[in-house]
Formats: C-alpha cells, sequence, structure tokens
C-alpha cells in the first residue's frame, strides 16, 4: 500500500467504533482528504490483525465504480466480495451518488458487518439516513489541514520547512489546508486546483441536490459571502447590493443560497448568543470559510486582513476539536468567541493580531470584564511577549495551535 499521511486526530476520534456496528459517517468539505483518511483506517485494521480478505472497500468516485447508481446495484457489487461468513469492515467512498443507499447499508449493518461512508455534503446527513439510521450512526467531521497537520505533512511529504514559525504560518494562511494543494510548488497551480475544487463542489454538490434558477445570483452571493467571512452578514443588506448589481432576488432565496454554501461545507455558521438573556440569537450571523485558501483564490488582493483570518483559523481549529462555537453578545459589545465542550463548560475567548498598543489591549479585555461568570477567558494574539491579566490566559495563536493543544 501506498504511503498514506495518518491523520491522528481523527484516527483518534473513530477507532473506538471500528469494530462496532454502527454506521461510520466520515463528512467534510470535498477534498478535505476524506479518501486518504479511509484508507489510513484501513492500514490501521490491517495493524490490528483484520485480514485483508475481510476488507471490501469501494470509492465510487473511481474508475469501475462510477456506474454504481442503486441501491440495488451497490447491494450486487457488494455481495460479490462476500464469500463467507466472517465480519467485513465496508468502506464506501462518496455514497451520495447512490440513489437509496441507506436500507442497503442498514441491512450490513444488521448483518454484524463494521460499515465506513463518506459524503462530501450536509445532504448525507439530512432526510432518509437521518430519519432511518438515528442513533445508528456516528458523524465524524473532517476540515482540511490545521496548521500542525500542515507543517506534519510537509514533514511528511519531505518539503522543506522552515525553523520560523510565524514564516510558516503566513505561508499557511496563503497555501490553506487543502492536503493534496501541498503537492504543488507554485502558488498560481495551488489557486488553480483550489478554484477547481470550489467548481467541483458547485457541479457536484449542489447543482445535484438543488435547483438553482438564477446562477448568476447565486455566484453573488457566494463571492460575497466568501469575501466577507468573519463579519457579521445582513441579508437584507446583500439583497441591496445585488440590486444595485441590477440582479432581483427575495430574501429567502438568498437564505437558500446560504444553506446551500453550508450543506457543501464551503462555508460554517458561527451563531449568535446572547450571554445576559442566556440564548441564541436568530438575527446576523457570522460565517467562516472551511479553508482561507478558498478566499485567496478567488482573490487578486493578496493583502492579508489579519483579524478575520486568524478568527477563521481559530474557529476551524476549535471545530476540528469537537468544541461548538457561537459569538457572543454582551450589551453592545462582542466576545469573539464563546467555546463549549459539553453542557456546562465554557470558554470565553478574543483574538487579535497583537495588543502592543495601549488602545488596542483595552479594547480586546473589555468584554472580559463585563462577563460575571468564573470560566476561563483566553486572549489570543500573535504576539512573542505575553502578559498576565485579570486572571486570563495571553497565549500565542500560532504557538499554540502548532504544538496542537487543547482548551
Amino acid at each position: 500500500m501506498e504511503r498514506i499521511f495518518m491523520r491522528k486526530e481523527y484516527l483518534n476520534k473513530i477507532r473506538g467504533f471500528y469494530h462496532s456496528d454502527i454506521i461510520k459517517v466520515v463528512t467534510g468539505i470535498r477534498r478535505c482528504g476524506k479518501s486518504c483518511f479511509l484508507l489510513s483506517v484501513i492500514k490501521d485494521l490491517k495493524s490490528q490483525g483484520v485480514s485483508e480478505n475481510n476488507i471490501i472497500s469501494i470509492n465510487l468516485d473511481k474508475r469501475g465504480f462510477k456506474n454504481i447508481k442503486t441501491a440495488d446495484k451497490l447491494e450486487e457489487v457488494i455481495d460479490g466480495y462476500i464469500t463467507d461468513n466472517e465480519k467485513k469492515y465496508i468502506f464506501i467512498d462518496e455514497i451520495q451518488n447512490v440513489k437509496g443507499f441507506e436500507e442497503v447499508i442498514n441491512a450490513y449493518r444488521e448483518d454484524g458487518h463494521s460499515v465506513f461512508i463518506t459524503g462530501s455534503n450536509s445532504y448525507l446527513l439530512s432526510g432518509e439516513l437521518m430519519t432511518k439510521l438515528t442513533g445508528r450512526y456516528v458523524e465524524i467531521e473532517m476540515f482540511p489541514l490545521s496548521f500542525y497537520e500542515y507543517l506534519e505533512m510537509k514533514k511528511f511529504m519531505g518539503k522543506y520547512v522552515s525553523q520560523n514559525s510565524a514564516e510558516e504560518f503566513t505561508t499557511y494562511i496563503r497555501d490553506g489546508g487543502f492536503p493534496k494543494a501541498l503537492e504543488f510548488d507554485n502558488i498560481d497551480d495551488r489557486n488553480l486546483y483550489v478554484q477547481s475544487v470550489i467548481t467541483q463542489i458547485f457541479e457536484k454538490d449542489i447543482s445535484k441536490n438543488k435547483k438553482i434558477r438564477n446562477r448568476v445570483a447565486f455566484e453573488k452571493v457566494q463571492t460575497f459571502i466568501i469575501n466577507n467571512f468573519g463579519a457579521t452578514v445582513n441579508v437584507s443588506n446583500i439583497v441591496e447590493y445585488l440590486a444595485k448589481e441590477n440582479i432581483a432576488v427575495k430574501e429567502n432565496t438568498v437564505y437558500k443560497y446560504i444553506e446551500m454554501l453550508e450543506n457543501a461545507k464551503i462555508i460554517y455558521k458561527c451563531p449568535r448568543f446572547d450571554l445576559k438573556s442566556k440564548q441564541a440569537m436568530k438575527t446576523e450571523q457570522k460565517y467562516y470559510l472551511a479553508d482561507l485558501s478558498i478566499y485567496f483564490s478567488m482573490n487578486v488582493d493578496g493583502r492579508i486582513n489579519y483579524g478575520p483570518v486568524l478568527e477563521n483559523i481559530l474557529f476551524s481549529y476549535l471545530r476540528s476539536k469537537g468544541y461548538k462555537l457561537s459569538v457572543g453578545k454582551i450589551g453592545n459589545l462582542e466576545c469573539d468567541f464563546i467555546v463549549r465542550q459539553n453542557t456546562n463548560e465554557y470558554f470565553y475567548i478574543q483574538v487579535a493580531m497583537t495588543i502592543a498598543e495601549q488602545a488596542t489591549e483595552e479594547r480586546e479585555y473589555k468584554p472580559f470584564t463585563l462577563i460575571r461568570d468564573n470560566f476561563p477567558k483566553y486572549l489570543f494574539t500573535t504576539d512573542t511577549l505575553l502578559q498576565k491579566r485579570d486572571g486570563i490566559f495571553h497565549l500565542n495563536m500560532i504557538d499554540f495551535i502548532k504544538e496542537n493543544k487543547i482548551l
């Protein structure tokens, strides 16, 4: 078997379910590494003594399997591999290509086999799968490479890694974390690759599932959301923006377009939470990108706006660790993130490039002073000189992620 970069964080999440009859569903944006992850699970199983004869691997995007479009055909192909009564480990990549797959994989689950499936979008976990298999599957959500994984993969590939962490971090911001992008040394080639990924997502994950009557309007909304990641999004403002472009759409249509981008895992919503009322707010939302290279591949201007960029990186990193994040509303102020690990445990986070200037320091610390409970508070910056103030943890974000730490 070819050398495979083992994404240990995700292996640790799924390993406890290897031999269970619970269906393992691996989701994430297209090209984030799901197929290779399944190969790494297969490698891990073999190292544990599972025979190759008991492993069935089907990639529905590959030659030889592309004609499998129906549940009956999928069952026929899988049955062709089963020649004895031993437990099988069945891996099906891009299963959303098969209509009505749910009953088939549930049947193999009921027969005692261990089933692993991947899909590139949230439609996989909606409708039939959600209703028929509730309680019978576990979702492992994958993200593109974190900064820690990016450095580890560069070493794995034998590529040069600078000893200057800040220099590597800046490169990571522009390169992004799509694993295959690391194969290209030329920045134009990397950008072209990411652009092709976005095109594939539209053609394979969005167009097939929802009818878009006005493709121009959809692409304008997509561009608007991508270009304003980390900023407060007001749908009525988007409608006004489109009207200036002579494109008439209703607010409900814009909401549907944004939902499509979410379902395709291009963007992630970060909902607002009112700390005073302890309630979620359904008004203006913030959205973060699955990967920053999506923004840089679609924009000629290569300048880095470190505010939203650092927020985006930390958001994705903490989400990959299993934390839930929201934006904290405290009166007229915002706390960048309220992070929840379980129902009763919270962390409060502010993010800034630097607090070298007194005014910036005061601005970043002010929301913390209005929070009355005693849950941990963190200020993440890129400063190398860290300070102690009011019991708040001041951390260097680059080092925090590079060392693969948790809160």
